[in-house]
C-alpha cells in the first residue's frame, strides 16, 4: 500500500488528505471534510490538472504596458504545462486587448485556449 498526503485546495478550509493507495488503485480517502476534498483528492492523484498562467507582449499601445496577463481558460493536464508555456514564446497580440479575448486558440496542443485577463489600449 502507498500513501499520498495532499492540502486540499477545494475550499478555505485547506484539510489535511491521506488517499490510501493499492496496485494505482484508491482504496481510501480521510481527513476532508466536505465532499469537495473527496473529489480533489482523487482527481490529484489519478489526473491532476492545473491553471496556467503567464503573460506576452502587447504592441501598440498608448499607455506605455508592454505585457498583458493571460492563463488558460480550463485546467490543463499537469504534465503538459511546459508545452503550454513554450506556445507562449514570440507571441505578441495587437493592442487593444480586452480582458476576455483568446490570445492562443490550443495551447501546448491541450486543445485549450489561453485568455487575457486585463485589459490593455
Amino acid at each position: 500500500m502507498n500513501t499520498v498526503n495532499l492540502t486540499c485546495i477545494g475550499c478555505p478550509l485547506g484539510c489535511q488528505i491521506e488517499v490510501v493507495m493499492e496496485d494505482g488503485e484508491i482504496q481510501l480517502v480521510t481527513g476532508n471534510n466536505c465532499p469537495r476534498g473527496d473529489k480533489y483528492a482523487r482527481k490529484e492523484v489519478t489526473a491532476p490538472t492545473r491553471i496556467v498562467t503567464s503573460s506576452v507582449q502587447v504592441y501598440g499601445s498608448t499607455c506605455g504596458e508592454r505585457m498583458v496577463p493571460v492563463k488558460t481558460v480550463s485546467d490543463i493536464p499537469r504534465e503538459k504545462i511546459m508545452d503550454v508555456i513554450r506556445s507562449l514564446r514570440g507571441v505578441s497580440v495587437p493592442c487593444p486587448v480586452h480582458i476576455g479575448d483568446i490570445v492562443i486558440e490550443n495551447a501546448g496542443g491541450t486543445g485549450v485556449g489561453m485568455a487575457a485577463t486585463k485589459n490593455v489600449y
